[in-house]
């Protein structure tokens, strides 16, 4: 899925006139996507004179850190060794959980054509 880094975004709105489906609008000076309307189509990439619109491989390490600070956020919370760890377990079985999903989803995707 496209994303739009806010930093390289000069609200020129090339991205909004290219977008088919007028999924990406503008926010002030920044467009912004609507991940529920976007067909992943591409084109905005292909428009933005900037390079604002990447793609997510691009973010996943961000998403990563993310994800550990979260759970290292929800340890604060407790003071035994114990606690910290059932919440551990808990943490690894949401992640497991997403991967599981993504995984049934993307088998499910190799049925289309």
């Amino acid at each position: 899925m496209p994303w739009i880094n806010e930093e390289d975004c000069t609200g020129c709105g090339v991205c909004v006139e290219t977008c088919p489906v007028d999924a990406i609008t503008m926010s002030g000076a920044v467009a912004r996507i609507e991940m529920d309307e976007c067909i992943r189509c591409g084109q905005c990439h292909e428009a933005c004179p900037q390079g604002a619109v990447k793609h997510d491989s691009e973010r996943i390490p961000r998403e990563v850190e993310t994800n550990l600070d979260r759970v290292r956020g929800y340890l604060e919370h407790y003071s035994s060794e114990e606690e910290k760890q059932a919440c551990l377990k808990r943490s690894r079985n949401y992640f497991r959980f997403l991967k599981t999903v993504a995984e049934k989803t993307l088998d499910g995707l190799e049925n289309y054509s």
